[in-house]
Formats: C-alpha cells, structure tokens, sequence
C-alpha cells in the first residue's frame, strides 16, 4: 500500500505545527515527522511488526498473507463447498445484509438465508427440544446435529429480526455445542437491541474460544465504545487490523477514531493542570528570528541611562536576556516584560512592552492574554504593524482565518512597505496549501529587504513544493552563495536533498551547518541540523545507533526541544523498541504548548501503548508481527 499525503484543510486548526504558522522554516523537520505520522495513524501502533520499503513513489508496505485469516464465521464455511443453490442464498441474504443500518448486519446468516417468509409455525416446526437437564443423555454426534438445527433457526428469527426468539434459539445451540459463532450470533442479536454488556458478554465467550475471531473482536470493540470504555475498544479493534492483515479500512479507521477519542479525553485532562511554561530554546529562537532584527527603540538601547526597577529599564533588561537566546535568557525576557507593565510608566514604549509580553505569553500557549495584549498594543500604536502580524499567527493557529487575512489587511493599511508583513503572510498560504499565493508574498518580501535570509529559504521550499523543482535547487545554489556563512541555509538546502535522496550531499550539508552552528553559538546553537542528519543516516543507512546518538547529542544541548524527542520516538519506534517510545511520545505530550499539539502527540503514545497491551493480551500476534521482519519508515 503506498501512503498518500494528508492534506490540512482550509479552516481546520493548524496547531499540529504551530511553529510553521509564524515562525522560520526550521520548523520544516517537524513538519516531516508530523507528515510521517498523519500518513500512518492507523498503522503506527504495529509499525514495529510491518515490513516497509522506502521509494521514491513513497512508502510502501509488504503484508504478509497468513494461513490463517480472519475467521470465517459465516454458517455453511466450515466443511464442504457450497451448492450452487446455497451461494444463492447466500448472495441475496448479503443483499439484504447491506440494507441493514451500520452495526446490525452482523449475524453469520449464509445459506440459511429463507427465500421467502414462512410462517413462525412453519419456520420452527423441526426444532429439536433441548433442555438443559436432557442435553446429557444425547451423544456427541445428537447435539452437533442438533446444534446445526438450531443454529440455522436462529439466523432465520435474527433475518426477519426476532432477535428475542434467535437469542433463545442460539442460546439452545450453545448447550449443544459452546462454539464461537453461535456466542458471537447471539451477541450481534443483543448489539441490534443496544444491549452493550450482554454483546461484550457473549463475544468475550466466543474470544475465550478463539482469541482470533475478528468479528467477534469488533463487535466487542463496538460494544466498548457505546459503553465508553475507549481504550478497550481501541485495544480490540487494533487486533482485529493485525489478525485481518490491515484489509479491514473500517477497523482501521475505527481505531483512528478511537485514539482521537482517547487522546481528546486525555488531552482535556493534562491541559487543565497544565502549567503554562515556554517551550525550548530552539522554538522561541526560531519564532523570535521570523522577524526581522531590529534595534531597541530609542530611549532603550543597552547604553541609556535607565533605573532597573522602572518600566523602562525592565523593558530594556527583557531586550538583553532575549539576545543571549537560552532557555534562562528567554525565562528571564518574559519576567521583566511581565514587571514593566506593573511598573508602568512607560510613556511611548507601552505598545512595544504589550507587544513583547503578548509574545512570550503565546509562546507559553496562553493565547487568549496574548491576543488581549496585542489587541491592546495596535490601540496604542497602530503604526506598529509587528503586533498585527503576531496577532494573525494566533488567529491562524486558532484557526480563524479570516481574522488571520484581516489582520495582515490592517497591517498593510499601516504600512505596505513593511517586508515582514508579506512574509507572514506568505506563512499562511503556505500551511494551507496555497503555494502560489504563498511564492507570491515571499517574492514581495525579498523586493523589500533582500537581506532577510529565510524569506529566500521558504521561498526555494515553496517552489519544491510546487513541483518546480529546478527553480528550488537555483534559489538553495543563490543562498549559499549570497549567504555562505548562514547555518541555516545549509541546514534547509541538506532538506531538499534529503527528500532527493541524495544522501551524501545533505549529510555533508547538515555537517557543515553543525559545524557553523559550533562557530557562532556555542551555547544556544539551533539542534536541527543534528536533529536532520540522525534522519539522513536512518533512511540512507538505517544507522540506528548513530541517529539516536545525534538526537540523544540535540537533546542535551536543547532538554526540551519537541522535534528531537519526536524523532527520538520515532527512531525507537522503527527498531521495535515500544516500550522506550512510548516514554518519549509522553514526553513529546508533556512538551506540547496547546490542547491540539498535546492530543496529537497523545494520539501516537496511545498508538504505541496499545501495540503493548496487544503483544502482552494477544503474544501470538506479537510474535506474528515479528516474523514480518519490519522496521518503518520515516518521512
């Protein structure tokens, strides 16, 4: 099966990747790994257990076809080939299956489907009498007969839905015979009457006979869901993909649904305690250089004469600690933003302070204070148009759109010579698809300031993005000539190549930008690179332990940095090591900054605790998965 790309629709919240909606294209790798994940939700639980090939088309998987499939639990299967009269019947009653309502066309009816109605009489003339206190003095080849019999009835009362009078027919057939099929056919009677515990009763029965009967296992799972008890369902329906080889589309949608569930409920629960903190250095570094440097406002340069303990000289030692770009610095930023507005009298400076404040309050994930100081900081000031165009961002990561568009319009009402308008704005055509809106707005912003490294950047990522992929490497050659002593420009091109697979260019691209990242910040140097070339060696090679070294290496210079533990899982994830990626996915949970961003990382924790809880409930399954030899693939 090759994977195709999910696209994000227009309107839909973009919080999966904040980063991407305001900040530099170092967020690009997080797009890939975030990209890799949504083209495998319902596959990365047994990622570990499926073999994989990367090509150029994509990703494809290779499934084995076992022996044994799914159970066949349809009446007539077992034994001898069918007349031609019974696939008859069998094909009208799938007819009439179909007209059912999602969820009841679930007994196991074949060739014992009726060709018109009969009467009841008619219909139960030759049932044989079984009781409970007479089934023992039948032999064993009696109750088998008997069992059949009844067995047959019963699919008969469940076609013309007397599901009272099939159950107590399936029932009998049970005391004859304990099979799987009559339990999990009298569970679909009480799924089609809502009755949830008696399904979950009668399908657990049928499983304790057969741990792999898949219609059991997702009429249980069905069952789970109606009673709320998600990861139950989650758990069940995950085996029934592996049992039935991953054919099944609604059970793998199924557990798809069911980890957006699981995760939701989860997610709800971490964000109402969650302490509002800011993310890794590397985050705020990138969304901070999404715009253009400019100096302090007059009156807060480094060199005035300003008292600390005033509004003023809080402002200015916020503007100090953001330069030192470590995560102490940015902590430190945020406090005396925070401290000027109590001090107050700030006179001509309070729309910059409210702007600064509103930043570091969204970096922490507390949009709606943010928005308010933004909000506040365009009354003040209109003419500063970087609170407009923050503003936006927010409103794009909400996914208000249309406030987003206005935004940048009252921005550009402002000022429509100001470069970082039209790169901001280039940022949201880019999230939604809109490449030639988004090459546009680069292009206008490279008119207005040439000097703007990553407006250059994204612009050779968009035209990769068009298909033109010529015109990308000819802006990529142009960077490194115009910009030879910028990581980051090596780091992205590295990118490009990557996707090429041209293995050995980008790896070299990535060293060199590792080694530029040493040179000019020893301490707060951007982890990517490192981060991009652990990818590199995974797919060229599958250097496993080399790649984990690389992100092990990022996250100690950066604790926090979400794209490494992400990738970390992943790597760990491919190697069949889900106990350790799940600990990270959790870890990728903790360092989530909104609701959205913290259930999409909880949705692959799930995805990952569920492979366990199946290879500890189901070890047949676990060593089946095994034996498919797979590692994954990661995009």
């Amino acid at each position: 099966m090759s994977v195709v790309p999910v696209s994000v629709p227009p309107g839909q919240s973009v919080a999966l990747d904040t980063s991407l909606s305001s900040s530099s294209p170092s967020s690009s790798v997080w797009d890939r790994l975030s990209q890799w994940a949504s083209e495998n939700k319902a596959l990365v639980y047994t990622i570990a257990g499926v073999a994989v090939v990367v090509t150029g088309a994509g990703v494809v998987y290779y499934r084995s076809d076992p022996s044994r499939g799914a159970k066949g639990g349809d009446a007539g299967t077992e034994g001898k080939r069918k007349s031609k009269k019974e696939r008859r019947k069998e094909k009208k009653q799938a007819e009439l299956d179909k007209k059912e309502p999602q969820g009841k066309q679930v007994a196991e009816t074949s060739n014992d489907a009726p060709s018109k109605s009969p009467t009841v009489e008619e219909e139960y003339d030759e049932i044989p009498d079984i009781k409970e206190e007479s089934i023992g003095s039948l032999s064993g080849e009696e109750r088998n007969q008997a069992a059949a019999k009844l067995k047959a009835a019963g699919n008969k009362a469940y076609g013309y839905k007397n599901y009272s009078k099939a159950i107590d027919l399936y029932g009998k057939a049970i005391l004859c015979k304990p099979d799987p099929i009559y339990y999990s056919n009298r569970a679909a009677c009480y799924n089609a009457l809502g009755d949830w515990d008696q399904v979950v009763e009668d399908t657990t029965a049928a499983l304790t006979l057969d741990s792999e009967y898949v219609k059991a296992l997702n009429r249980r799972a069905n069952a789970y869901e109606h009673l709320e008890k998600y990861s139950d369902a989650l758990l069940d329906y995950t085996a029934s993909c592996i049992i039935d080889a991953f054919r099944n589309e609604q059970s793998a949608q199924s557990v798809e649904r069911l980890l957006k569930k699981v995760a939701e409920a989860k997610g709800k629960e971490i964000m109402a305690t969650k302490e509002k903190k800011l993310p890794s250095p590397t985050f705020v570094a990138n969304y901070l250089q999404s715009f253009r440097a400019k100096p302090p406002p007059e009156g807060l340069e480094e060199t005035a004469e300003l008292d600390d303990e005033t509004g003023k000289g809080q402002i200015r030692l916020g503007l100090i600690a953001v330069g030192k770009k470590t995560s102490e610095g940015y902590e430190a930023a945020a406090k005396a933003f925070d401290r000027a507005l109590e001090l107050g009298d700030l006179g001509d400076h309070e729309a910059f302070a409210l702007n600064m404040r509103g930043t570091f309050k969204y970096l922490r994930g507390d949009n709606q204070d943010a928005l308010a100081d933004l909000t506040k900081s365009t009354e003040i000031q209109p003419s500063l148009t970087q609170s407009f165009i923050k503003r936006a961002s927010m409103h794009l990561e909400l996914g208000n759109r249309q406030a987003a568009a206005d935004d940048f319009e009252q921005a550009t009402q402002q000022n429509q010579d100001d470069p970082d308008i039209y790169y901001h704005r280039a940022q949201l055509h880019f999230i939604l698809g809109e490449f030639a809106d988004a090459a546009k707005d680069y292009q206008k912003s490279i008119e207005l300031d040439k000097d703007f490294i990553f407006s250059h950047i994204q612009l050779g990522v968009t035209q990769y993005k068009m298909g033109s992929i010529a015109s990308s490497m000819a802006t990529f050659r142009r960077c490194i000539k115009n910009f030879d002593k910028v990581p980051d420009v090596y780091n992205y091109y590295g990118e490009l190549l990557l996707d090429q697979q041209k293995y050995q260019e980008a790896v070299e691209k990535f060293d060199t930008a590792v080694e530029m990242e040493k040179q000019t910040k020893p301490i707060g140097m951007n982890v990517l690179p490192l981060i991009n070339k652990a990818l590199a060696l995974f797919q060229w090679k599958q250097e496993f332990q080399e790649a984990e070294k690389l992100c092990q290496k990022a996250l100690i210079i950066d604790p926090e940095c979400d794209i490494a533990v992400a990738t970390m899982a992943q790597l760990l994830l491919q190697q069949g090591k889900v106990t350790e990626a799940l600990k990270f996915f959790e870890r990728a949970a903790e360092l989530s900054r909104t609701e959205a961003e913290i259930v999409n990382a909880l949705s692959y924790a799930e995805a990952t605790r569920t492979q366990l809880d199946v290879q500890e409930k189901y070890p047949q399954l676990a060593s089946r998965l095994q034996g498919m030899g797979g590692v994954g693939a990661m995009r």
